[in-house]
């Protein structure tokens, strides 16, 4: 049996078996669905918007890695982002139409997914909410273009991994061999805290100013997905420029933290979470960010940069 061969049969083992439990809990639901109609939401598995798509659209990728890669080696990714993308969206679009009815109210499944974001199932029921708690009544745009962009960057991500370990094994090319290694650490570590936020929404009470520990977990999150997004565009741009190898790939990161804020501040009808009290956590007047915001998205694009230049050192 070829390397190929075995690295194929041993990606498609791992992604199913990491698929197992958002793959499971959509069956669930469209068991219900179609057994009752609607999901209740004291039976709703939590977060299989966005997971279960995504587990689709990954596992779409990877079982069409072989014939997209001797079809067409240079075209394989852009072909299996395509088609994953594709399944990714239209199981999200499938299961967004579902409908949860609680004790409280009767919603599709995309709102109630959106309230367990801000404030877990059980205290959605008995917490006061003021003029800041917007998520409660009309479904925010924000909410799921925050939750698209992180579906995207995670498949896009996972994928390029894939493609080009794949890919390297095929042509013996391993001029991609570290950005790829960093990329896949990146790219589980952010699945990893992505999945933690969803059963822990990273402690946050509910209130705006967040704990030392929710403060901290937040910050790891920005950078990790900073950092992930650099990578994958700097992975491409290795035999060029430093301009375009180093500074734009952590312009990127930059780019993609700032961008996260603005859907936060877009979604908390324009407050932001506060990882303290003070100046240095304070608002700027209408800017909204506060100094530890700013320095943070410029963290993300230096501490990206700086990894694109060690992988060139290296290299």
């Amino acid at each position: 049996m070829s390397k190929f061969r075995k690295y194929y049969i041993l990606i498609l083992l791992l992604v199913l078996a990491a698929s197992w439990y958002p793959l499971s809990m959509g069956a669930k639901v469209l068991g219900d669905m179609l057994r009752e109609g609607t999901v209740r939401g004291d039976a709703y598995p939590k977060y299989i918007i966005p997971y279960t798509p995504i587990s689709l659209g990954v596992i779409a990728g990877a079982l069409a890695m072989p014939l997209l890669l001797k079809l067409r080696q240079c075209h394989a990714l852009p072909a299996a982002s395509a088609l994953s993308l594709g399944v990714f969206f239209l199981s999200e679009l499938l299961l967004e139409r579902l409908v949860i009815v609680t004790t409280t109210v009767t919603t599709t499944l995309e709102s109630w997914q959106m309230y367990m974001c801000y404030q877990p199932p059980g205290g959605y029921e008995t917490r006061t909410w003021n003029e800041v708690n917007v998520l409660i009544g009309e479904y925010s745009p924000a909410f799921k273009l925050h939750f698209y962009f992180i579906s995207l960057v995670l498949i896009l991500s996972l994928l390029n991994a894939l493609y080009g370990f794949g890919h390297m094994l095929l042509t013996g090319d391993t001029s991609r061999k570290r950005a790829l290694m960093l990329q896949s650490l990146s790219s589980l570590v952010f699945l990893g805290l992505c999945v933690f936020a969803c059963f822990t929404a990273f402690f946050r009470g509910g209130e705006l100013t967040v704990s030392p520990v929710s403060a901290l977990l937040m910050c790891l999150f920005f950078l990790v997905f900073g950092g992930t997004v650099g990578i994958f565009l700097g992975s491409f741009l290795l035999e060029k420029r430093p301009l375009f190898s180093i500074v734009l790939p952590a312009l990127s990161a930059s780019a993609v933290t700032l961008m996260m804020y603005l859907c936060e501040m877009v979604l908390l009808s324009g407050h932001l979470y506060r990882f303290g009290t003070g100046l240095f956590f304070r608002g700027l007047g209408p800017l909204v960010l506060a100094p530890a915001d700013i320095l943070l998205v410029l963290l993300s694009g230096v501490l990206c940069g700086g990894i694109m230049h060690r992988i060139h050192q290296t290299s």
